[in-house]
């Protein structure tokens, strides 16, 4: 299976995609196809338009996925949004199991946000509020580790009295025992053939019960325990 997990569709400064648009072009190469899957937003037709058009100045071809047989594509990419929501829409449309038999086979799967979370095991780690429910947990398990996208650092500075993101993580392993990356927004997994190695331009951070958590930096590459095989 070949991914490219984005944390995030904008980073401060810049529009939508054009932190990733070098590592997308680099991921997809000669693809032409792109099927996208809409669901984490409720304007889905708003949503396809604003890929369409990213995307289409890039060179792709954009359809929007309303069931299996749009899938027929070079790629697939499912946009950011509320995981929960999209989640749900997959469940009752069929499309997980769709989807893994078409990236299984050899289809580029692209995912941001949302999408990239939805590549985990489950999607216990993501931040959103569950304003939809799903009939399970369980997501695409395309990679052996939890994801957490838009991974942000304690501000040492802050009066905010609310859990840390690192202390919700640790909350995580005290009741499940995958580890999880967070990635930063501004970071991106690319992972080819089980093999995962961190790009964009931040680091990752790895969590793993029972060990303090870890920065990855952007180049190293990672075993599906999130154990670092080669450095930057």
């Amino acid at each position: 299976m070949r991914l490219l997990l984005i944390s995030s569709s904008v980073v401060h400064g810049s529009g939508y995609l054009d932190h990733a648009e070098p590592e997308i072009r680099s991921f997809l190469g000669s693809a032409k196809r792109v099927a996208f899957v809409p669901f984490a937003i409720f304007d889905r037709e708003a949503y396809t338009a604003k890929v369409r058009h990213r995307l289409g100045d890039m060179g792709f071809d954009v359809q929007q996925v309303k069931e299996a047989n749009d899938l027929n594509a070079d790629a697939i990419f499912v946009g950011g949004g509320n995981t929960f929501r999209l989640l749900k829409m997959l469940y009752e449309l069929d499309l997980l199991d769709a989807i893994r038999r078409r990236v299984k086979s050899g289809t580029f799967y692209m995912g941001s946000s949302a999408g990239s979370v939805i590549t985990s095991p489950t999607i216990k780690t993501t931040n959103d509020m569950p304003i939809v429910q799903p009939p399970s947990f369980d997501s695409l398990n395309f990679v052996p580790y939890q994801i957490n996208g838009h991974y942000i650092d304690a501000d040492p500075s802050s009066t905010h009295q609310g859990e840390t993101r690192e202390q919700r993580l640790a909350e995580y392993l005290e009741e499940n025992t995958p580890p999880v990356i967070g990635i930063r927004e501004g970071t991106m997994l690319r992972v080819d053939d089980g093999a995962t190695t961190v790009k964009g331009s931040k680091p990752a951070k790895i969590f793993r019960r029972g060990e303090p958590p870890v920065d990855v930096e952007v180049g190293a590459r990672l075993d599906g325990d999130l154990r670092l095989v080669r450095r930057a």
